[in-house]
């Protein structure tokens, strides 16, 4: 049975605050949350938008190199994407793609945590990783 939210987060693990999608992740895996699926990449593709199908919402969980701090959480919506490839994708092309294979998509959130520092190799910033902290409270009370 597809389980009615989907929460997939984006980025490398080896490049410093990328690894904020992963390591939100992660810590959810250690909760066991019931109707929730955990999928992680290190980015999205054409194929997630068959991971969509039958979800009642799905939220992205990326860091940012800009923006709001400690994160943002905006609504996502479908939208084509003008990218050249269908090997990276925006989370609105993912719903978009969703939409057109099934005629429908699920409500969708982007989790943009604020990072700092993406060099390959080095560990996430403490900042980054307070902010994670401050973003997992935050998502946890909103699928509660």
């Amino acid at each position: 049975m597809t389980a009615p939210v989907l929460i997939i987060g984006i980025g490398n693990p080896s490049r410093g605050d990328d690894a904020l999608g992963p390591l939100l992740i992660e810590h959810l895996e250690t909760l066991d949350l019931p109707g929730v699926e955990l999928l992680t990449d290190f980015q999205l593709q054409v194929e997630y938008a068959l991971d969509l199908q039958g979800r009642t919402a799905v939220i992205f969980v990326d860091a940012a190199v800009a923006g709001p701090e400690p994160f943002s959480f905006e609504t996502a919506r479908p939208a084509q994407d003008t990218s050249y490839s269908s090997h990276e994708l925006s989370p609105a092309a993912v719903l978009h793609t969703c939409e057109q294979l099934y005629g429908t998509s699920p409500e969708a959130r982007i989790l943009a945590i604020r990072g700092y520092q993406f060099d390959l190799g080095t560990p996430p910033s403490p900042a980054a990783l307070a902010n994670l902290d401050a973003a997992s409270r935050r998502l946890l009370a909103e699928i509660a």
